[in-house]
């Protein structure tokens, strides 16, 4: 033994040192990750081959050990930690000689490359990072974040620190819109120091403000952490339920816990949204707050908008609060009072399975005793009941097929209880609807005719819905009864367009609110997951900078436009008819319907086409594809060489042995604030793909596998990384704003700016460890 260390404890301090020394050393670390794996490796076969390395490991044959297996105690929960006085022997690192680890590590590595980088359940989401990245990046090219901000501090400029109100801000938005930190931090230094400086902003608050809105990319949806940490937590919960479920003596995590144990990163972009919206709203509350204190830090900052055709308060109350929200309150009502839904009449099949109890019941004595510890008494007993209700029932009803009399029976009761007004036709009026109050708060010297004509049309729209669709009404028929009010509503719209079209603030802001809508919408709503979400963004965006360059050109964007028209047509024809070909009998209008969609995809490519020439030709496109190569390349190359290093430390049982010491713990939550204490010390050294991909495996199937909830775990990891890349002195959010930071910026104003922020962040912590229900709330609201 050397200095009295355990043989692995040598073992991760080598594995430890070499990684620090690789990534040190200045050689890339993506490949520093891989080849610290490989020295550190050989570095510890040597020192085993010469009989340095010994491990004292846990003599499970002898009569303590048995003694303390007989008497109830699962061999999981049993370790040198919690027990020092259990007899050990004296083994070598490798037990069985690291000839025999190279060889299990290489089927090892074969495995894992397939499972988690080439062809495992992951990779779907993982090519989701591949599309965000190049969506922040081509909004980032194309100048629309220097609109934003510069949008921005006209609205808030006047206030006091309205300039670094509206760093918060549109920082919020390129978090939303690229999820990458050291860009978000590289393009506020570029485009909002300067302008703060010149205004006489304070340069600690100027700093301090822009690196902490830049890390906001880390929690704020759609975040590339979420996206690589979900990943992973999914795994890791899992497996780690699963084995606390046997460790407990249930079947599985199912029966064990009464549900099953999966997370999501859609759910988990849920949980994130409050946070980060939180964290937001605080940096914003500090810095307004700052300028109240000192206002010749932070002082107001007027410019030479123009306030021509300037909105009433009156009319901002009627048209921008009172009408919308009236509208959406009065939408949501009906739908409440059964007056607005799914008119939809087709029915299952097969009758419904009968209920079933709340736990299984059926389980053996150490399981029975370790679910009532869980769940508590009286949901035990609860559940006992629920089961013997079905027993004398005869046992659960299995699920039949209905005869012809029971399915039309189904059906005319679904068509007696439909409500009136289709949840299709009311959303859709209601989206045009707010599009036209909107535009007719602004339009204070523009004729309002065509607008009235447009809430006409969704008048009409309702009212034809009401009196003549009926649940039996064919998808073609709805729309000839509808072509005419929609067509009023879109002659409206259309007008509308255009008088928004004249509004800075509507004309820079809305494009990419939208586009994130679409994204986080159809993500937080179930409609898909965050894959086909991220080629939704990806390409909003390559439309978005196009319509953007054209523009700057004096170029018409009108093939942009019918595109993004034609889109639209499409999910609508989606939604509403059924545009399968493989069906034995297809309606008329099933076909007309067909051949549009088809007819609105070609005209969607042929505008993405047209979209990305238009980037080629102005020197967009090349930057984003190379920019986005280069991203995704590294993050996938560190994917492959945090699993080689992890292999390592699992060839001679460094990550057992520190969960083992992980769970000598009694209190859970001491366990969790070890380990965010650790990721806190790490993140000052290691990127966070390193931390997710190296430290999260060894960790997590401690912190997953006992009480706490996996979403809120898993956030505040998220949380606690956003802090350490802000502390100084080595936050790596520092050092991306030092590099585009002018001459008079000093290291010293940045480090002392960002500590307020800091201070925030464990504000922050802390208010999710006192109310995880800001983690939770939304992902209980949402459906599954």
């Amino acid at each position: 033994m050397i200095l009295g260390l355990d043989g692995v404890e040598i073992g991760l301090l080598v594995v430890f040192m070499t990684l620090f020394g690789s990534i040190m050393s200045g050689f890339p670390v993506a490949f520093a990750i891989g080849g610290s794996a490989v020295i550190s490796f050989g570095v510890l076969a040597a020192l085993d081959n010469s009989g340095l390395l010994i491990h004292q490991a846990l003599d499970t044959s002898s009569a303590q050990y048995r003694a303390l297996v007989d008497s109830g105690i699962s061999s999981y929960d049993i370790s040198k930690f919690k027990y020092p006085d259990l007899p050990v022997i004296a083994q070598p690192l490798f037990e069985r000689g690291w000839e025999v680890a190279v060889d299990r590590n290489l089927s090892f590595i074969v495995n894992r490359m397939n499972e988690r980088v080439l062809a495992g359940q992951s990779i779907e989401t993982l090519l989701a990072v591949l599309m965000f990245v190049m969506m922040g990046i081509t909004l980032e090219r194309s100048k629309i974040a220097n609109d934003l901000l510069t949008t921005m501090a006209r609205i808030f400029g006047p206030l006091p620190g309205g300039l670094a109100v509206s760093v918060v801000v549109v920082g919020a938005f390129l978090a939303a819109s690229t999820g990458i930190v050291g860009a978000t931090v590289v393009t506020m230094g570029l485009l909002s120091l300067p302008t703060m400086l010149r205004h006489n902003y304070s340069p600690e608050l100027a700093t301090g403000v822009i690196s902490a809105s830049g890390t906001l990319g880390q929690i704020i949806p759609p975040s590339i952490v979420i996206v690589l940490l979900g990943t992973l937590a999914g795994d890791l919960y899992s497996t780690a339920q699963e084995t606390r479920a046997q460790a407990a003596g249930c079947s599985d995590a199912l029966t064990y816990l009464g549900e099953a144990a999966v997370v999501s990163v859609g759910t988990l972009f849920q949980a994130a949204i409050l946070p980060g919206i939180m964290l937001a709203f605080l940096y914003a509350a500090y810095a307004f707050g700052y300028a109240m204190i000192n206002p010749k830090n932070a002082p107001p900052v007027t410019t030479d908008y123009s306030r021509e055709g300037a909105i009433t308060k009156r009319t901002a109350y009627t048209w921008f609060l009172g009408v919308p929200f009236g509208l959406i309150g009065g939408t949501i009502l009906l739908m409440q009072v059964g007056l607005i839904g799914s008119q939809n009449i087709v029915v299952d099949s097969m009758t419904d399975v009968t209920f079933t109890s709340d736990l299984r019941t059926n389980v053996s004595e150490k399981c029975q005793e370790s679910m009532i510890e869980l769940h508590g008494q009286e949901r035990w007993d609860r559940a006992v009941a629920e089961a013997e209700k079905i027993r004398e029932a005869g046992g659960v009803e299995e699920s039949r097929k209905l005869s012809s009399e029971e399915l039309e029976q189904a059906i005319q009761d679904k068509i007696a209880n439909a409500p009136l007004i289709g949840t299709g036709v009311s959303v859709l009026f209601l989206l045009l609807t707010l599009i036209l109050t909107t535009a007719r708060g602004i339009s204070i010297a523009t004729d309002p005719k065509p607008l009235y004509i447009g809430f006409g049309g969704s008048v009409l729209a309702i009212l034809i819905d009401i009196l003549l669709i009926s649940p039996t009404t064919s998808p073609g028929l709805t729309v000839v009864y509808l072509v005419i009010p929609l067509a009023l509503a879109v002659y409206g719209c259309r007008h509308a367009l255009t008088t928004l079209g004249k509004n800075e603030l509507l004309r820079v802001v809305f494009p990419p609110l939208i586009l994130i809508v679409a994204v986080l919408g159809s993500i937080l709503g179930g409609i898909t997951n965050p894959t086909p979400a991220a080629a939704l963004g990806a390409g909003g965006a390559i439309l978005l900078a196009a319509y953007r360059k054209l523009h700057d050109q004096n170029k018409s964007g009108r093939i942009i436009l019918i595109s993004s028209f034609a889109m639209v047509i499409m999910i609508l024809i989606g939604v509403n008819f059924d545009l399968r070909t493989g069906k034995e009998v297809i309606l008329v209008e099933e076909w007309i319907a067909i051949f549009i969609a088809l007819a609105m995809y070609h005209i969607c490519i042929l505008g993405l086409l047209y979209a990305c020439w238009t980037l080629l030709k102005t020197k967009v496109l090349s930057p984003v594809v190379r920019e986005t190569a280069k991203v995704t390349s590294m993050v996938f190359t560190i994917l492959i060489g945090s699993q080689l290093l992890n292999l390592v430390v699992i060839s001679f049982g460094g990550e057992h042995y520190i969960q083992e010491f992980l769970r000598s713990f009694e209190r859970e939550w001491v366990v969790f604030v070890i380990v965010m204490i650790v990721l806190f010390v790490l993140g000052f050294v290691l990127d966070f793909l390193e931390i997710i991909y190296i430290v999260i495996p060894i960790v997590g199937p401690v912190i997953y596998g006992g009480t706490l909830d996996p979403k809120w775990v898993t956030i505040m990891i998220a949380v606690n990384l956003q802090t350490s890349f802000l502390t100084p002195p080595f936050g790596f959010a520092l050092f991306y704003l030092r590099g585009v930071s002018p001459p008079e910026v000093t290291t010293r104003h940045i480090y002392r700016g960002v500590i307020p922020f800091v201070i925030i962040q464990v504000i922050g912590l802390g208010l999710l460890s006192l109310f995880p229900q800001v983690v939770t709330i939304v992902p209980n609201l949402i459906p599954h």
